[in-house]
């Protein structure tokens, strides 16, 4: 499950068993269609799953949250990785 976040600031939450060929699918404007034109893209959020339905289920509750929560958990990934 990721989080990308396009040009105009915006961001786009999916799920994919492969990341790298996702987010390269997205940047040739393909993949997704609320997507295309909206480029470049970075990759602010990436959670693993054991299993396809949790990751399903855990991008369904991340579409719901205010773009206040998704920043402040863009936030605390972010932090935990460069550390």
């Amino acid at each position: 499950m990721y989080i990308v976040e396009c040009k105009n600031e915006y961001y786009y939450t999916g799920y994919t068993s492969n990341i790298e060929n996702r987010i390269k699918l997205h940047e040739k404007g393909h993949g997704a269609k609320y997507l295309r034109g909206k480029g470049p893209i970075k990759l602010v959020y990436a959670k693993e799953y054991r299993y396809y339905k949790n990751a399903l289920n855990a991008e369904r509750r991340l579409k719901k949250i205010t773009r206040t929560q998704k920043k402040k958990l863009i936030k605390t990934y972010q932090n935990k990785k460069n550390m």
